[in-house]
């Protein structure tokens, strides 16, 4: 299921011709598809013509026996084609529906401009697909030319689903995915430009000339000015599902994503209001992901658009179409594999973006802030197109803040702290009163959950309201309606409604002003009782690390911009020193005795590959979300090269990061994605040394390649030269093989060996010990949030220091702890191999251990080939496991990572 959307650009005349569709491949090519104990897939690729000189270019699947069945039209996401919905094709084909796909006009190898679901061209070659599956022998009718057949599609083809069902009262039922509406609504919310996506949809489209026009002709005028005029707005609004709303009377299931600064959830619920006045079943499912990245669910949705079409194309009354309204939560994520972890809440009705409203009063006096010349340095929300891993939106529901509100370009109110947990579903809103210098104002509403302490605010999905307020002399009372989210803000949390000036997504006005807001009554908060979770929500403690690609991009745009303390002098003796962490700490609150890092020092030198292990909890994520800026420690120092590391410190220019999963545009070529990633840095584009960091991830002619098709071992390197853009001097890697097989791995093992070689720095976190131990020079190892040893690799495992003793019964834990209270025993732990000591000092003997030695099955002569004082220690051990009637069957040093690593722990996760 391909999730992008529509471009823009102007209107293309209709050539009237025949009204009937013209096949003009024939009959096409036949394929059967095989499938593991499942029917053929037979497919049909036809070229087939509009009347127009427009040809589209379809796919026609089949399966099973011979029969009529309903037909399913299946659309594609902006800038891909129909191959991009031949899986889910293939599933609906097995499943017993008449599947055909088409690219659309502009898109693959069908003709014609983009006309952005011009009724008079996209729309109505839906209507001329719809004609010719009337004729088909395999489709059932519902009378003569009148097939039964349903519509789905995600994004551009969402909306085509829509309108389809609009014009076109042949359509029986459909299942948009993260749509819209309203398409003016959408790029101009409350007269407001949305530049930033605008922009990616004309270059993701492939420039001016693929468009119609007109829609050129205005998208241009309107990023010339800034300000959306009124032959734009219309000029949207009338290719938009919300022109024939009132003629939408079919069974809707409606799924939006949370993650979404294109198309948020108030385009999902105008639509849903709009369908059930007409009468029509709808139900509305809020998911994870979104145009901004994040968990997509597509095999959930999938077989949730499957049963819709189940039981209302097929009439099947036993369907299981799923509840009115469910909405994904997610609360974590997984520490084995980093996977977010989400759990599902519903309810038997929509309850809307208003439902269970509950008053939360804001304190604050009247603000004045400003709106710069140029509108720069402008706010940062959502980074559109470059959200990695699970995407901003993502690591905001993990608990990460990754925004940005200026100094003097904003103001803020606050509530008091939460004495329990609230859960906003829907839309807060709040009415303040607006006056600026200049007589009109833009404005960007968002409410952030702020932590215990204030150090930590969170904006939601990274969802920001703009308003554009005509102010007049006196000023202006403005009710405003913020972004629709599901998030849960806990006790001991504050709200924090700010309104500001500027943000990079959003056109703001070049001329300077001032701004003057105040409050006028308390913010509402929706808390749609109604909705219950499936599961308990996971703990709070569970925290990700965000260190996704976009955060990099933010980090680098806030390099020497942002000073609000005097950092502490730069240190020239450690200037070539790439990582230095001296006394770390960093309590869980701040009047907790309970530290996630206490104590921590180590350092990591030029060419090293260095490896951060340790159990869950013991502090990994939290030092190196330390690192990266993104939190305060509570005692000790981080120097980078020298200089200290605080938010938006200029050496973080210096670093680079990656974590588990990113995200890319799936439509554009690796090498496309890496540009616009780097372009929105704003740095020059010498400086990003793209040729260098590709060579090093080896892609080769893959980078030509749409994302799409890609492995994901490739996607992983893909991810890994994201990083690598700038050649930064420190890399950091947090679980860079999660989801590789075996040769990926070692792929990727090699990435990160010749990214050091060449004298820069790498620091990986994983879970996958026997990795580490090949590739990483050195080890640091962290347990409940303190150093438990730092070295060389083969220092830590070659030592002599953790030794196994082979057993020849189990013995129980009794008898482990009496072997871990040794004199001389640093630790003692049970493993499949027998048992792991890790000696510290001599062991202290009794006189009668030469005569217990006698009844041992081995002696130390027997199992210790190596002379000197590791013999020694290792024979005095086994004279006391012999004493305490340990059954010992061998003894020998032992050199595995996996085995050193838990005997440095104690065995304990």
């Amino acid at each position: 299921m391909d999730l992008r959307m529509p471009a823009l650009r102007g209107p293309r005349r209709w050539i009237a011709a025949a009204a009937a569709v013209v096949v003009l491949a024939g009959a096409g090519t036949w394929t059967a598809v095989a499938s593991d104990g499942a029917p053929a897939v037979h497919r049909a690729d036809q070229v087939i013509g509009t009347g127009d000189g427009v040809r589209i270019d379809t796919s026609y699947f089949t399966a099973g026996s011979a029969g009529r069945r309903p037909a399913v039209l299946l659309a594609h996401g902006f800038g891909g084609s129909k191959q991009d919905v031949r899986a889910q094709a293939e599933e609906l084909a097995r499943d017993g529906y008449a599947v055909l796909t088409w690219s659309a006009r502009g898109f693959g190898r069908s003709t014609g401009k983009i006309g952005l679901n011009d009724p008079k061209g996209e729309v109505a070659d839906a209507s001329k697909l719809i004609d010719w599956l009337a004729k088909r022998p395999e489709v059932q009718l519902d009378k003569d030319g009148d097939p039964r057949v349903g519509v789905s599609g995600a994004s551009y083809g969402g909306a085509v689903s829509l309108l389809a069902a609009g014009h076109d009262q042949r359509v029986d039922a459909i299942a948009p995915s993260i749509t819209y509406w309203n398409l003016a609504d959408a790029l101009f919310p409350n007269g407001v430009f949305k530049k930033l996506w605008a922009g990616i949809f004309i270059n993701s489209g492939g420039g001016c000339d693929k468009f119609e026009s007109r829609l050129c002709e205005m998208y241009e005028r309107v990023a010339e000015s800034g300000t959306p005029d009124a032959k734009a707005v219309d000029l949207l609004a009338e290719r938009s599902p919300s022109a024939v709303g009132d003629r939408i009377k079919v069974p809707t299931l409606i799924m939006q994503g949370q993650s979404d600064s294109l198309f948020p959830l108030g385009q999902a619920d105008a639509m849903a209001k709009a369908i059930r006045a007409n009468g029509a079943p709808v139900d509305v499912d809020w998911i994870s992901g979104g145009h901004d990245g994040g968990d997509m669910e597509v095999d959930r949705l999938r077989a949730r658009v499957d049963s819709w079409f189940d039981r209302y194309l097929k009439d099947d009354k036993n369907a299981d179409t799923g509840p009115a309204f469910r909405v994904t939560r997610t609360g974590g994520v997984d520490s084995t594999d980093g996977a977010a972890q989400l759990r599902g809440a519903s309810a038997d009705t929509y309850p809307g973006l208003a439902g269970g409203e509950r008053q939360v009063a804001l304190s604050g006096r009247e603000q004045e802030f400003a709106n710069p010349a140029g509108a720069s340095p402008p706010g940062i929300s959502a980074l559109p197109g470059i959200g990695g891993g699970g995407g901003l939106a993502q690591l905001s529901s993990l608990g990460i803040g990754v925004s940005l509100d200026f100094p003097g370009q904003f103001a803020r109110f606050e509530s008091k702290t939460l004495t329990e947990d609230m859960r906003i579903t829907g839309s807060p809103t709040v009415t303040v009163n607006v006056k600026s210098t200049t007589d009109e104002a833009v404005l960007f509403g968002k409410v952030y959950d702020v932590g215990p302490g204030g150090e930590q605010q969170v904006l939601p999905s990274q969802l920001v309201t703009p308003i554009r307020v005509q102010t007049g002399e006196s000023g202006k009372d403005v009710k405003v309606t913020l972004p629709a989210i599901d998030h849960e803000v806990r006790e001991g949390h504050r709200l924090r409604l700010v309104l500001a000036s500027t943000d990079l997504g959003y056109a703001s006005p070049v001329a300077p002003a001032t701004y003057t807001v105040s409050l006028k009554g308390d913010l509402a908060v929706p808390t749609a009782s109604g909705v219950e979770t499936a599961a308990a929500p996971l703990p709070a403690w569970v925290w990700w690390l965000p260190l996704a690609g976009a955060v990099i991009a933010l980090t680098l745009l806030l390099t020497g911009r942002r000073r609000t303390t005097v950092a502490p002098a730069p240190d020239a003796g450690l200037a070539e020193v790439p990582l230095q962490i001296t006394d770390l700490s960093k309590r869980y609150a701040k009047s907790s005795d309970r530290y996630a890092v206490r104590d921590l020092s180590f350092r990591v030198e030029k060419g090293q590959v260095l490896g951060l292990l340790g159990p869950n909890g013991a502090g990994k994520t939290t030092t190196l979300r330390m690192l990266m800026g993104l939190i305060k420690p509570d005692g000790g120092e981080i120097r980078v090269f020298g200089h200290a590391i605080r938010p938006g410190a200029p050496v973080l220019s210096r670093v680079g990061a990656f974590v588990e999963g990113a995200g890319f545009l799936p439509h554009l070529s690796g090498r496309d994605n890496l540009d616009l990633y780097w372009q929105a840095t704003g740095r020059p584009a010498e400086d990003a040394h793209l040729d260098e960091a590709l060579e090093i991830a080896g892609l080769g002619d893959a980078l030509a390649r749409a994302v799409r098709t890609y492995s994901q071992g490739m996607r992983q390197r893909l991810a890994i030269a994201q990083a690598m853009l700038g050649l930064p001097d420190l890399l950091i890697l947090d679980e860079p093989t999660n989801g590789l097989d075996p040769p990926q791995i070692r792929e990727m093992r090699e990435v990160m060996i010749r990214y050091a070689e060449a004298g820069r720095t790498v620091i990986v976190s994983s879970h996958l010990l026997a990795e580490v131990e090949q590739t990483c020079t050195h080890l640091v190892v962290m347990d409940r949030g303190r150093l438990v040893q730092a070295g060389q690799v083969s220092e830590i495992i070659g030592s002599g220091d953790t030794l196994l003793v082979g057993l020849a019964a189990d013995i129980d834990e009794p008898l482990v702890e009496k072997v871990a209270a040794l004199p001389g025993v640093e630790s003692a732990a049970r493993t499949d191999d027998g048992l792991l000591v890790r000696l510290s000092a001599p062991v202290v003997t009794d006189e009668s251990a030469a005569g217990a030695t006698a009844g041992a099955a081995v002696t130390a002569t027997d199992v210790v080939a190596a002379g000197g004082e590791g013999s020694a220690a290792a024979a005095r051990l086994l004279v006391e496991l012999v004493r305490l009637e340990v059954p010992v069957a061998s003894l020998g040093p032992h050199r595995r990572l996996e085995d050193a690593f838990l005997t440095l722990i104690g065995g304990s996760e």
